[in-house]
């Protein structure tokens, strides 16, 4: 029996198929451009390996695009085909099981399959990550603390991916408010795996979180071998950066970023769409015109209508629909937002709320009807968490909630939401806080504070 880099069996049959699943793990584990050639690789000398196509198909359903859910059913007929034709491992069974059950509607129950194979082999860095990465789609902060913190110890010194261990378990300390911790593991990890660009964003996140821009942009700055290899993902390193400017109020900055690096490639990969989308609203708050930049977005985002993937993607196609002014397609999804909203399924459970609350709630921004946009956005708040992604990325949700109460004279309420926001920020105000709270403060005739 052969094991793999996360010292966890497999049952490839040759040192060339074993040197590109470990290729495979590691360029997936540092978010790098090789992971689909290695996982290629693997496949075509080990047709039979059922992990392999497991992989292809969890993978492919991460993208949240309608295309590749039919991708990841091939997948999924071609894993269990070699499970019918070669011996497996326990852990690659598990991960056959994952694929099925993302496929019957329950990411939930794909990770619970995925935490069998970690109860196996805790120190299976892919596997924790997979976890990871599904929890984050759901939204499950804490599950992807637990869970990762109950498999660090078996990643010690010795362990070639302890470094991205470390990285994961940074981003669930900063989700889960812990910054010095978070900040503290994310560097640790950098120092073990110089390319482990998820540590470094999650270092940003902390930087983000308690308004510390400065340190955000040096960091980034001073560790590019962290980011510069990877596949889209620098794009969302490149946000993050025009994120910090924008806190340090360099406008002009964050613009020049999104034009020269955000959408440099104009993908219509989701989180591609949703960093362009949330830096573009983030920047109107701010008085400042993006002139045609909406209409590319927008084309886009018309093409998904349909997809009903991943709630979160589906809200930022709609900030394009809204930015560029298409009414017709706005109505589209609403309807689409409706129909999913009706079905049974995890993902489902989340369209009908928060995901149509929201939905009302942009539309009703975008038509400068504030009082309802407020009314709506606050419907959706308590739940917004389980869209998926990051505090960063939902806080341009938070920004027009905010901006909303605001436009509409809501002001006892809007100050609480604000306080509520600092608060999750440890107490750190970033500028947006300190210009939100003086406009309340300008509108009552009393000093800021």
């Amino acid at each position: 029996m052969m094991y793999d880099i996360c010292q966890s069996p497999v049952s490839l049959t040759t040192q060339d198929a074993l040197a590109e699943w470990n290729g495979m793990v590691r360029a997936f584990l540092a978010h790098g451009t090789t992971t689909p050639t290695h996982l290629g690789a693997v496949l075509q000398s080990h047709p039979h390996f059922a992990m392999g196509h497991a992989a292809r198909g969890l993978f492919s359903l991460m993208m949240g695009r309608a295309e590749l859910v039919q991708t990841a059913h091939e997948a999924a007929q071609a894993a269990h085909l070699a499970l019918a034709n070669a011996e497996a491992t326990p852990r690659e069974e598990a991960w056959v099981t994952a694929l099925d059950r993302w496929l019957e509607g329950t990411p939930s129950g794909a990770i619970a399959a995925i935490e069998g194979a970690l109860d196996m082999h805790p120190a299976d860095t892919l596997s924790a990550k997979v976890s990871h990465a599904i929890r984050f789609i759901l939204g499950d902060a804490s599950g992807m603390r637990s869970s990762i913190e109950r498999v660090l110890g078996a990643h010690d010194a010795d362990h070639a991916c302890r470094g991205y261990a470390l990285g994961c378990h940074s981003f669930t300390l900063e989700e889960t408010g812990d910054y010095d911790l978070a900040e503290a593991a994310g560097r640790a990890g950098l120092e073990l795996v110089k390319d482990d660009a998820w540590g470094l964003h999650a270092v940003a996140h902390v930087y983000d979180m308690t308004a510390r821009p400065d340190l955000g942009i040096n960091l980034i700055e001073g560790h590019t071998s962290a980011w510069d290899h990877c596949n889209n993902f620098r794009y969302h390193v490149w946000w993050h950066k025009a994120l910090l400017h924008l806190d340090r109020g360099e406008l002009d900055v964050a613009l020049g970023l999104y034009d020269a690096q955000i959408r440099a490639d104009k993908t219509d990969d989701y989180r591609d769409i949703s960093n362009a989308t949330s830096l573009l609203v983030r920047l109107e708050l701010e008085g400042i015109a993006v002139g045609p930049r909406w209409a590319e977005l927008a084309d886009l985002a018309e093409r998904r209508i349909d997809d009903g993937c991943v709630v979160f993607a589906d809200l930022h196609y709609m900030l394009a629909l809204t930015g560029a002014q298409r009414p017709e397609a706005q109505q589209q999804m609403k309807a689409r937002f409706a129909r999913d909203a009706a079905r049974d399924g995890e993902m489902q459970q989340r369209y009908a709320h928060p995901g149509l609350a929201a939905l009302a709630g942009l539309n009703a921004f975008a038509e400068g009807r504030y009082d309802a946009a407020f009314a709506d956005l606050v419907a959706a708040r308590p739940d917004m968490q389980s869209i998926g992604g990051s505090h960063a990325q939902r806080d341009v949700f938070e920004r027009l909630t905010i901006d909303a109460g605001l436009r509409a004279g809501r002001y006892t309420q809007t100050e609480a939401i604000l306080n509520d926001r600092l608060a999750r920020r440890a107490g750190n105000a970033d500028r947006y806080t300190k210009t939100r709270l003086a406009s309340i403060a300008d509108a009552r005739r009393i000093p800021a504070q």
